[in-house]
């Protein structure tokens, strides 16, 4: 679904999170960043997903990693979000797509026998010089920090 491939410069990019706190590529120079899109916050499988990068974090942290999540929810959905399920990581509230179609994650899906346009469910891995280390777009979400600290 992405444009973007593996060995690419990761997108520029500046949203704010569920606290309206900004984050921008810029902030993260020099470090390890995880960034996963999906589709909406408080959905069961998000929430798998969530709760499993969750669970994982001092994993995360011991590698090196940083982790940014990005859905087009709001603040205050992200923020309850974050809250309800304990989330050491920002969210990001990408209420305006930029972020999402930077990376190239919207677009048409099926769900249900029917058609409409959503986010792709997929992570980008990006080393401390900004390009892409890992693209994953079969996330599967009970099993996520393990596809990406393999």
């Amino acid at each position: 679904m992405t444009h973007l491939k593996i060995g690419d410069k990761a997108p520029d990019f500046s949203a704010v999170d569920q606290a309206g706190n900004k984050h921008s590529l810029v902030d993260y120079n020099g470090k390890k960043l995880v960034v996963f899109f999906y589709p909406a916050a408080s959905t069961p499988s998000c929430t798998i997903e969530v709760c499993n990068l969750r669970d994982n974090y001092e994993r995360f942290e011991n590698a090196g990693y940083s982790l940014l999540g990005v859905s087009g929810d709001t603040k205050k959905k992200q923020s309850n979000f974050k809250m309800k399920n304990e989330l050491p990581f920002p969210l990001l509230a990408d209420e305006d797509k930029s972020v999402i179609n930077a990376f190239g994650v919207w677009g048409p899906k099926k769900f249900m026998g029917r058609e409409f346009d959503g986010i792709h469910r997929t992570t980008f891995v990006i080393n401390e010089k900004g390009s892409i280390e890992e693209i994953i777009e079969k996330v599967k979400t009970k099993e996520h920090a393990n596809q990406i600290l393999k």
